[in-house]
Formats: C-alpha cells, structure tokens, sequence
C-alpha cells in the first residue's frame, strides 16, 4: 500500500494553507478543519482499496514457443468488487522475453473476468518461468495504491525456430517446395532404389521398362524408383565460443540451430537416421534416430542446446565421432571458421574422410559484408575497406584449401543457410556421393 500522487498533492497544498495560516493566524480555522476533512477522506478511501483475496487471474501460454517467433500469452483476471477497478499490470515475465504490450493499463469490469492478450517472444532456448502477475490498483477516489502478485507460476520451453519446418511441410504437401528455394532435381539412376511397377508413360527411358511384366501383362511396364533411405546423417553444431557473436537479434549459435531443424525433418522425410554430437565445450550426443514420429526427440535433445567459453576443438570432435559413429555417414559440422582453422580443421576432415562423408557448413557474417558495400569517403574507411577486404581473401582461400582435398563445403549467410543446406544435402543423395 503506498499513497497516491493525488494524496501527496492534497497533502502538498495543506502544508501550504499551514504555512499561509502561520503568517495570518485568521487562516488557522480554515488550516485545521482542512486537515480534518483530508484525513477522514483518507481513511475512509484507504478502506476502499481490494484485499488480495478479491483478485484472482488466470494465464494461458503455448507449451513451446519457437525462438525469435511471436506467441500470444492471455491473462484472464477477474475480482468480487462492485464497482470498474482502475488497474496498471505487468506480468511477470521471464528474463529472455521481449514484449511490447506491457505494461496495460485499464478498468477491470465487476463482475465480468477481464481478458488481456499480448504478443511475446523470447531470444533464448530453453525453460522459461513466469511468475505472478504484478497489478497496481487504486481506491475509489484515487487517493491509494495497493500493489498486488495474482496468478501462479507457469512454464514454457523455447525451441530452435521450427517456423522454416512447418512452412516446408505445408509445401511439401502442395508440391510446391520449390517456393520454398529448395530444388528437387532429377535424379541419377545409382541414388535410387526400386520402389514399384506402373504403366508406361511417355518419356520413360527404355533401361526402365520392364520387360518381364510387359510380356506377362502384353503391355509397356516401367520400374518405378525413389530415394534411398536407410542413410545416416550426423549434425555436429560448434559450441564453441566463436558462436556467441550476435547475427541481428539472434546469436550464430541460434541461426545454426535453426538450420539443424529444417535439416533434420528433411532428412527424418526422406527416410534417413539422424543424429548430433556436440562440440565445443558441450559434448552431448543423440543416438541417430530415424522416421517423422522422432522430430519430437530431436526438439527436445536441441532446444536447451546454450555455448560456451571454451575454444572448438575439431580434431578432439572428429576422434569422438569415429568412436561414435562406426556406420558411413554424412558429417555436417556447422560452425564460423577462422583463418587459424586451417590445420587442425583439415586433419580433422582427412580423417573423417576414412570412414565418413564430411561437410564444412560455415556463417558468413552479413555485418562483414554491409560494411564492405558501404561507400569509403576518409582515411579511415579506406583502412576499414582494406581489412575487410583481407579478411575475405583469407577466409576464401581457406575454403579453397578445403575443396582442393576434395572437402565439401558451404559459405553462406545465417538467413539463407537452412535452405542451401537442405538443397546441398538433397543434391549428395540425387548423385549417390552419400
């Protein structure tokens, strides 16, 4: 309970009338039946102001939200007075929210549960807890404020942004995935597996007619072909240090999460295993898994996924893998290299290369290349541009080193790295390289 700006007003203006009544005693009558009517005005709103029992609120929440991605929180709240209640609230949000609904302000309706709904979106992976609903009320006349802690506790969890994923399925479901940016190309012969018999159609090639059946049947039959399945794709996210570094309102790490999700549900769709060993300071590791039904596992294993402050050792992480991961598979490390990368980064992926298919995926800062767009028009511009410049030459010949050992690789900004990895990965299957 605390008084309001309107008591300390009148309060003010009768300290004032006493300082008046002091220089001219006639005002001393005047002076003290004002504070007698002030003070019993007091009391009697004091008594008006609800108790906490008379308050009560409700909050209903998504059980996941997606990281970066707006969700809609309501709050229900209803009290037993007889008379609109003047109300300032803020809910008690968790630290890694963001909103720009709150705090409200209005009248509470007696009688009627009042419904507050706002928009809400979190810039952090993990378990979030809400607590109690702060609400500020006023006595009847304003002159008091009560502030009050209704509701309970609630939790929620924010996933890697499943936002790509979904649009992806609903695509998919049209055929139109190519709106999407990822492209289905044709597919070679020695990347596919027989999956059934149909009638000829014009513009079959003749290796596909099945002859046997087109006697038996005394018509033309094709053999009818799908992707191979059965494949094992490893994610293994940097965890390192290098990817706390802000990309927008997301850090790397984040973008590169994003990215594992759509590549992940593409890869469970396509009838491939999934897993993910991490490295750089977090050394978790999910048993590849296989089929749509396992998107919920793999949610759950990334969406407390955080960095670290340790250094990303790639060699220690290719030796764990081949201690891991004894079947061929593809090895997508997704990280942000360094020009000091270039020694230990290649003895790890010639190693890979004994057994396994790696794949360099690194984030091209946006930042880098904005600055280095940007016009030069003083000396220090010029030596900015330079070193822009440097640091490019040397991050692309790094990657040529890589290539050069026959290292597959990709180089690509964090908004477009979800859709040229899925469309790099489509590609290795439609040639049989996996």
């Amino acid at each position: 309970m605390r008084p309001n700006s309107r008591l300390l007003f009148l309060v003010g203006g009768w300290t004032l009338l006493g300082l008046l009544a002091s220089a001219w005693p006639v005002l001393q009558p005047a002076w003290t039946g004002a504070g007698i009517l002030l003070l019993l005005t007091a009391v009697a709103d004091f008594a008006t102001l609800p108790r906490s029992g008379s308050l009560h609120a409700e909050r209903s929440l998504p059980g996941r939200f997606g990281l970066g991605v707006r969700g809609h929180v309501t709050l229900r709240i209803t009290h037993t007075l007889s008379r609109p209640l003047p109300v300032r609230l803020h809910d008690g949000l968790p630290a890694w929210s963001h909103t720009t609904d709150l705090p409200w302000t209005g009248a509470l309706a007696p009688g009627l549960p009042t419904q507050l709904t706002y928009e809400l979106h979190f810039t952090r992976r993990g378990l979030h807890s809400f607590q109690p609903a702060h609400l500020l009320t006023s006595s009847r006349l304003g002159l008091w404020e009560r502030l009050h802690r209704i509701g309970g506790n609630s939790e929620t969890r924010c996933y890697p942004n499943y936002e790509p994923v979904v649009r992806f399925a609903l695509l998919a479901t049209a055929n139109r995935v190519e709106q999407m940016g990822i492209i289905r190309k044709r597919r070679a012969g020695a990347a596919l597996d027989f999956h059934q018999l149909r009638d000829y159609q014009d513009g079959d090639v003749l290796s596909r007619i099945d002859w046997k059946s087109t006697a038996r049947r005394q018509t033309l039959i094709s053999r009818d072909y799908e992707d191979q399945k059965n494949q094992t794709i490893l994610l293994v996210p940097d965890c390192g240090r290098r990817m706390r570094a802000m990309d927008g309102e997301l850090t790397q790490f984040d973008h590169c999460l994003n990215a594992m999700v759509l590549m992940g549900f593409i890869a469970l769709r396509q009838g491939d295993e999934l897993g993910v060993v991490g490295f750089g300071g977090v050394h978790r590791w999910l048993k590849p898994i296989r089929g749509q039904a396992a998107m919920p596992k793999l949610l759950n294993h990334l969406y407390d996924y955080q960095t670290s402050n340790e250094p990303s050792d790639f060699l220690d992480a290719a030796e764990r893998i081949m201690a891991l991961q004894k079947r061929r598979a593809l090895i997508i490390f997704l990280t942000n290299l360094r020009t000091e990368d270039s020694s230990h980064l290649l003895k790890a992926a010639r190693l890979l290369q004994q057994r396994h298919l790696p794949l360099i995926a690194t984030l091209r800062e946006a930042e880098m290349e904005e600055r280095a767009a940007a016009p030069v028009h003083t000396l220090d511009d010029a030596l900015r541009f330079s070193s822009l410049c440097s640091y490019f030459q040397e991050r692309q010949q790094l990657l040529e080193n890589l290539r050069a050992h026959r290292i597959l690789t990709i180089d690509e900004t964090a908004q477009r790295l979800p859709i040229a990895l899925a469309n790099r990965y489509l590609d290795l299957k439609a040639g049989g390289i996996l």
